[in-house]
């Protein structure tokens, strides 16, 4: 069956000039701020037309999401299967650190469908290298989410304190130690001229290696704590938790 006029997708408008339109608003605006109709008219359509093009908001952003992943390069993988999941986390951080907003779009469960294979390879390449190193087809999902979270988790707080630092709305720390009475809080009071510099400090690689080690010890060890039973007797087979 041919389609009709009024449904095809109007050739005057491409899908890149829309991302490309949509990127220049969200760098502008922010993403939360980027709507069909302001799109539409950033190009100059009709917010009907571009429809044509997306079905909503949250299909223009995966849009986005999707053409920047699929040209994220690929790390050479190290041999070592701990090394290659640090690879690729690393890989993964970078790209979002690059575009922040792309990781709060991502913190919904169920956002991997939506990925295409360039994304879903660092993925891949995290888990591979958790199943290599020893661990179950479980516990290897549970050690690619649990750095998910520690990666979003990174770049969303720099991210958000990057722009308070820019509209000087850091919090001073020295308010917050002697709201709370420095005897009461000796160390922090201590640390409190160190403390801005200190928490400004890029310290995601050392982080992401050292937790990186003791999911992998956690998940590989002779006795780990699924395998116990409450009360740290040994589990009876067939029985269950909860």
């Amino acid at each position: 069956m041919h389609r009709t006029a009024a449904s095809a997708a109007p050739p005057s408008t491409s899908r890149t000039q829309i991302l490309a339109a949509a990127r220049r608003l969200i760098d502008q605006n922010g993403w939360e701020k980027l709507t069909i109709r302001r799109l539409a008219g950033e190009i100059g359509i009709g917010a009907t037309t571009l429809y044509h093009h997306v079905r909503d908001k949250e299909d223009l952003l995966f849009l986005l999401i999707h053409e920047y992943a699929e040209q994220i390069p690929h790390p050479d993988l190290p041999p070592e299967p701990r090394d290659r999941i640090v690879a690729a986390a690393t890989a993964v951080h970078d790209a979002l650190a690059a575009w922040p907003w792309a990781a709060e779009v991502l913190t919904t469960d169920g956002f991997l469908a939506r990925l295409g294979d360039s994304a879903l390879w660092l993925v891949e390449t995290m888990v591979a290298g958790a199943i290599d190193h020893g661990c179950t087809p479980e516990q290897a999902v549970h050690i690619y989410r649990n750095i998910w979270y520690y990666t979003v988790g990174e770049i969303l707080v720099r991210a958000h304190s990057a722009r308070e630092r820019a509209e000087d709305e850091s919090p001073d720390v020295d308010a917050f130690t002697a709201g709370h009475g420095g005897s009461r809080l000796p160390r922090m009071t201590a640390l409190a001229d160190q403390w801005p510099g200190l928490a400004w400090q890029d310290t995601y690689p050392q982080g992401l290696r050292a937790f990186v080690d003791g999911l992998l010890a956690q998940a590989t060890s002779t006795a780990p704590l699924s395998d116990a039973a409450p009360g740290g007797g040994p589990r009876v087979a067939g029985s269950t938790a909860g």
